[in-house]
């Protein structure tokens, strides 16, 4: 059995489609099909219930899925050490991040892509309960979001920077003057808020049910980045994290005025894993980001 062959097998498993496969494994689909029946014939076990119409696993598949993904993650997770022990950096570097840490995100990535040119990186943009899902399967090497509500005994969650709620406004909103605002004040304006689910929203709701304040949410957007692009272009007005809006002109923060309106902007891992040398560098570059300092600071 090679691990090429169990490659092959989880990439079919995944997509139960043969060509969609060969195009993600950049190989012909003979090829594909080949591989597969080589497996299954020292195997000794059908995998794959195949018809012209469709693909669907076996139970045998089933049972074979999550030991075949595991041999694959041990295998990179081997040649992530041996590569480590070499003096230059390279590799792939996987990152996590929710849409509430992009601003903060990019001064690093710009950096840290110039003076590590041989590490390739790839980034995925997902809600929070997602990436940690990431992050325990080790399809992401780390995660950048908020600390969840709920402890998590799998997962690590180091602080970058505490953070709050804000009201963000447009430069022509009523609003756009104040210091501060309370929920019930909220209440009376026309908002846009960040999906449901959204760690933004999620904190914004628990506190809106503790005080039994009802919010009028005119639109929801799980796009942050429009979403603040609706906000400079209306008098509507949005509550997200302070860091969201980083950088971000023509739009005010004005102060949430609410009991527990912290916000810990955390690097989550999986527990008692290895951390590649690239992924402890990137961490250590974004915890020295102008972007994060700011916020340490704004809360001294």
């Amino acid at each position: 059995m090679e691990l090429r062959q169990l490659r092959y097998f989880v990439q079919v498993a995944e997509t139960l489609n043969f060509s969609e496969a060969a195009r993600n494994l950049f190989v012909t689909q003979s090829t594909l099909s080949q591989q597969i029946k080589q497996l299954e014939q020292e195997l000794d076990v059908q995998l794959l219930m195949r018809t012209s119409h469709s693909v669907s696993l076996t139970e045998a598949g089933s049972e074979l899925l999550p030991y075949a993904r595991m041999m694959l993650r041990d295998a990179q997770l081997c040649a992530d050490r041996l590569m480590d022990l070499r003096n230059g950096l390279c590799g792939t570097l996987n990152v996590g991040v929710t849409y509430s840490f992009s601003p903060i995100l990019t001064e690093t990535l710009v950096d840290f892509m110039k003076q590590y040119p041989a590490v390739k990186l790839n980034v995925f943009y997902r809600p929070m309960a997602e990436l940690m899902e990431m992050v325990r399967d080790r399809t992401v090497d780390f995660a950048l979001a908020f600390r969840p509500s709920d402890a998590m005994p799998d997962i690590e969650s180091h602080i970058l920077f505490q953070n709050a709620l804000s009201v963000i406004v447009g430069r022509n909103h009523p609003l756009a003057s104040a210091k501060s605002v309370t929920l019930h004040q909220l209440a009376g304006y026309d908002l846009a808020l960040p999906a449901q689910g959204l760690q933004a929203r999620n904190a914004l709701d628990r506190l809106c049910s503790r005080q039994g304040v009802s919010l009028n949410v005119r639109a929801e957007l799980n796009e942050v980045n429009i979403l603040i692009k609706l906000i400079r272009g209306t008098l509507l007005a949005t509550v997200l994290a302070e860091a969201t809006v980083h950088g971000e002109s023509d739009v005010c923060r004005v102060a949430l005025d609410v009991e527990d309106n912290e916000m810990t902007g955390c690097v989550h891992t999986l527990r008692n894993n290895y951390h590649k040398r690239s992924m402890r560098i990137f961490i250590q570059m974004l915890s020295e980001s102008a972007a994060v300092r700011q916020r340490v600071t704004e809360w001294l």
